[in-house]
């Protein structure tokens, strides 16, 4: 229904209704009239450099200028008339007087915006007669190359850089028919590396260092997936050619990243192609690993491990799950843990708090958490701990985007001075470690502060007070009781409070989601839950156990001790994550079997290590950090690998052949995920959202009841604390990425997990 204030004008005689303020091109593309534009781009400011979009507007004395032109109520367009043919055509000779013509070897061939137009309006003559402006291709970086005579001077790539990133990157140098795109290390990028300025490009001007001369668009196919590193769950387009990734970009805009990627989600899918890929399933003899069939190897892990069982019992097992691999995987795992083998020793590098948010929301968690598109739309954010930039770059992104198209307004509480930290209203600098006092401090607790913070916590309270319906932002500083005094203070606020709890990984939500916890079953559901155990158990045919399990650093510890006999690791590498001393903390097992996709730290330790593949190489689904649940696509194949969830299920069938559990009849992940979504909690999903590439944000409830829910054993929920520039063990293994200068030394990972 049109509001009171909408504006009614009329485009090549068609009436639209448009909300006031929109621009004359927006209102014609929401026709299905493209007018054409190069340097205009949705959420940059206006440029009106290229003059494509120009249109007749009825009285008025000359052409307008789409792309800078307000509707208006009443007014007449034309989009399509001889005179625009002409001007347009006319603005085509102008653009090309010194662009090369070298469309055959341009990688911009087959997706280029000017040639396209070319080819409408028929620019095929040329009145300027003297010969092109030449100036050598520069290498900005391994990632990004310029070419300054294809340039056609939008400036879409100054303004993403600088409104978008708020980077700087990038500006322009000398005037008129000499101006070029400068970069800020004077002959070298000094940035972030994102690479939106070459996605951004109309033209071939700015070209990847990861694709250039490979290949043409029409020999690839275009796989639409998540991306693997960061929990924020970006949708990224793989660019495939003869099962080689060449490319990643978010092609099709579909997902609620848009266009945005960082340097991880655009050029970090390399370490599947690396040369020290794991091709082979691997078995300790006489002290070395040595290479083996996969049946040899999967009948020797469940032989091994039935035995272990046989001789110290269930409890002398343990399970490390991954923040990486999909939800039906994990799934999986958590299912053979607890029904074939009948322990609750399970878990994984916790990154976030989440059980403890949705217990202290209670009923209300579907309602009061908040998804990537509504941190855009907010009022008001409340970010405590956590670097987005570095840790949650789409995060950071659309703070930045919502201050800068809808003017919220940001409030910070951190010890360390974030890049975020110039765009906040009021920025509260906390002692290392703070953040929790800082909480409890506001939600009326009598917690003794520094003055000083207390002063600034209390000019910020006021602040907040004054706003409506605020977000709440928060990292792995805050735990346990400090996410309850969160979640308290966010209900003294006006309007409805919102949450995001923001871990590491690309399924770090789906794992906790998924129950690796020793404490609670799939959808958060406690041990002590009579119902849900049955329920479970009902369908894994087993009868589950409420006796509380080790958590990961249990797990290690209990290796020492020699209580732990077994240890199962899918796709994460614990001594490495968790600092251990692998001859201490490992030596006394009797079976370590580890699924990776390289030689980790563990897996160099392990007695039986089974080659997997990456998350570009399977289908599956995760869930991002903010709840929200998407399908990943499988691009790509590698010899010799499986995916987790074939492995898990053929070692479910080996297990019930010595007599452990059931086992699992689930063929494909498409069948999983019809289990998950029939049993856990909040998982009751659309599936048809989700094969159209939708995000569908799931609705948990917690029944824990009592303190306990929000006690987190300490040191088991830590951020790896990454950089744009590194991703745990993945990020060793991202050629592109490490080649960068501003990765530096900063990308050998504090934590590790593969898929």
């Amino acid at each position: 229904m049109a509001d009171s204030k909408d504006v009614t004008l009329k485009i090549d005689d068609r009436d639209v209704t448009v909300p006031p303020g929109t621009l004359v091109i927006e209102a014609a593309r929401r026709m299905g009239i493209e007018v054409p534009s190069f340097c205009y781009y949705p959420g940059l400011s206006l440029q009106a450099a290229c003059r494509m979009c120009l249109v007749e507007v009825e009285r008025a004395p000359k052409l307008q200028t789409a792309c800078t032109l307000v509707a208006m109520p009443g007014m007449v367009v034309r989009t399509n008339t001889e005179q625009v043919h002409q001007a347009r055509k006319a603005m085509l000779e102008f653009l090309l007087a010194n662009h090369p013509l070298d469309c055959p070897v341009c990688d911009k061939g087959g997706e280029c915006e000017l040639q396209d137009m070319a080819f409408t309006y028929g620019a095929d003559k040329s009145r300027f007669a003297e010969e092109k402006r030449h100036r050598p291709e520069r290498k900005w970086s391994e990632a990004v190359y310029y070419d300054a005579p294809r340039c056609i001077l939008c400036f879409r790539c100054v303004r993403v850089c600088d409104e978008g990133m708020d980077v700087k990157a990038l500006g322009v140098g000398q005037r008129g028919s000499q101006s070029v795109i400068i970069p800020n290390g004077e002959d070298h990028l000094d940035c972030e590396e994102c690479g939106m300025c070459i996605d951004i490009c109309p033209v071939g001007a700015l070209t990847s260092g990861t694709y250039r001369y490979k290949t043409r668009p029409w020999e690839m196919k275009y796989v639409s997936t998540v991306c693997a590193h960061c929990s924020n769950g970006c949708k990224t387009t793989l660019s495939v050619r003869n099962n080689e990734i060449l490319r990643a970009n978010n092609r099709d805009l579909s997902g609620f990243n848009k266009e945005f990627l960082c340097v991880k989600g655009r050029f970090g899918f390399d370490f599947t192609s690396h040369p020290e890929r794991l091709k082979l399933p691997l078995v300790r003899r006489n002290g070395h690993l040595e290479p083996a069939s996969w049946e040899d190897a999967i009948a020797e892990a469940s032989r091994r491990l039935a035995e272990v069982h046989k001789a110290s019992g269930a409890d002398s097992i343990g399970f490390i799950g991954s923040n990486r691999t999909t939800n039906e995987e994990n799934y999986l795992l958590g299912r053979i843990a607890r029904a074939s083998i009948g322990t609750n020793n399970l878990d994984h590098h916790r990154t976030a708090d989440y059980p403890s948010l949705i217990a202290a929301l209670g009923e209300k968690a579907a309602a009061a958490t908040v998804t990537m598109t509504q941190l855009y739309e907010a009022d008001a954010v409340l970010l405590i701990g956590d670097d987005p930039t570095q840790q949650n770059p789409l995060v950071a992104w659309q703070i930045r985007a919502a201050i800068r198209h809808r003017g919220s307004r940001l409030y910070v509480i951190n010890a360390k001075s974030i890049k975020l930290r110039r765009k906040a209203r009021e920025f509260v600098e906390v002692s290392q470690g703070g953040e929790a006092a800082a909480v409890s401090w506001l939600s009326g607790s009598d917690e003794t502060l520094d003055p000083g913070v207390a002063e600034s916590l209390s000019a910020l309270k006021s602040a907040l007070e004054k706003e409506n319906n605020v977000v709440v932002v928060f990292g792995a500083e805050l735990t346990g009781a400090a996410v309850r005094d969160l979640v308290k203070f966010g209900a003294s606020l006006p309007g409805q409070t919102r949450y995001m709890a923001l871990g590491d990984y690309a399924n770090s939500r789906g794992a906790s989601d998924m129950g690796l916890l020793p404490h609670l079953l799939p959808g958060y559901a406690p041990l002590a839950d009579v119902k849900a155990r049955e329920k479970f158990g009902k369908v894994w045919g087993a009868k589950l156990t409420n006796k509380p399990g080790l958590d990961a650093r249990g797990m290690l510890a209990a290796a020492t001790s020699g209580k732990l006999r077994a240890l199962y690791v899918v796709g994460a590498n614990p001594v490495k994550t968790f600092g251990v001393n692998a001859n201490e903390r490992l030596g006394k097992l009797d079976l370590l079997i580890v699924h990776d996709l390289f030689l980790t730290e563990t897996a160099k330790l392990a007695d039986i290590v089974l080659p997997a593949a990456a998350a570009y190489e399977k289908d599956g689904s995760v869930t991002n950090t903010a709840g929200e649940v998407q399908l990943v696509r499988k691009g790509g194949d590698v010899m010799g690998t499986r995916s987790d969830f074939d492995i898990l299920r053929i070692f479910s069938h080996q297990l019930a052949e010595h007599g452990l559990g059931q086992a699992i009849r689930l063929r494909t992940p498409e069948a999983a995920f019809d289990e998950i979504r029939q049993s856990v909690a909040g998982y009751d999903l659309s599936m048809a959202a989700l094969l159209l590439g939708e995000a569908e944000r799931t609705s948990p409830i917690s029944t824990a009841g009592g303190q306990a829910k929000f006690d987190a054993p300490v040191g088991a929920i830590f951020s790896a604390h990454d950089t744009l520039f590194a991703s745990g063990s993945l990020g060793r293994y991202c050629t592109t990425i490490l080649s960068l200068p501003e990765a530096g030394p900063k990308t050998t990972p504090e934590a590790g997990a593969h898929s």
